[in-house]
């Protein structure tokens, strides 16, 4: 069983803004920087295997940070972005709500399968998060692993290692810098029928 420290990225200016981010790349904030340097003492003392992040830039610059400080290489994989907005990404919470009321609507009967314009769905997040974290759990078994990504990517991995129905992933997003445990690979819950 791999132990997986699950890392949202720092702060960005659109954290602030409220403005749904996705696979856009805005980079961390000077309040970023500073809460992935808050997080290094609680990292004192686990003798981590590994560093995985993201490949997009909030993810990378924290996972630096944090690799820096524990004397690890980054290893980056694409399969931890974050959820492809689509043409959603960019915009305010409230502009998605009055300019695509049916598909927010959608989204808020039907949270496992519904895809915002152009964008992918939870359980396509669900199904390529989990297969990064198994592919990293192989690579090391029975170690600790820090894991750096992003809010609804992690919240799907929560949800898996905790035994918890995916469709409440949007509950579950984790503070910037604040890192979730679990292990991994989860015995209580599958895929099912998300992989087809």
């Amino acid at each position: 069983m791999t132990r997986l420290w699950l890392v949202r990225h720092g702060q960005t200016a659109w954290n602030l803004e409220g403005r749904y981010q996705g696979q856009a790349d805005p980079p961390l904030t000077a309040a970023g920087w500073e809460q992935a340097r808050a997080m290094l003492p609680q990292l004192d003392g686990i003798a981590f295997a590994a560093i995985y992040s993201s490949d997009l830039r909030r993810a990378r610059d924290t996972a630096s940070i944090l690799a820096a400080h524990l004397g690890l290489p980054v290893q980056v994989r694409v399969g931890l972005r974050e959820v492809r907005l689509g043409l959603w990404e960019g915009m305010l919470f409230s502009d998605i709500q009055d300019q695509y009321a049916a598909a927010w609507q959608e989204r808020q009967r039907d949270p496992l399968h519904a895809r915002p314009p152009q964008g992918e769905t939870l359980a396509e997040v669900a199904v390529r998060a989990s297969a990064a974290a198994d592919e990293i759990a192989q690579a090391h078994p029975a170690a600790d692993v820090l894991v750096v990504a992003h809010g609804l990517t992690l919240a799907t991995l929560l949800c898996l290692g905790r035994g918890l129905p995916l469709e409440r992933a949007y509950d579950l997003v984790p503070d910037n810098c604040r890192p979730e445990v679990v292990d991994w690979p989860p015995h209580a819950v599958g895929l099912g029928g998300l992989r087809g």
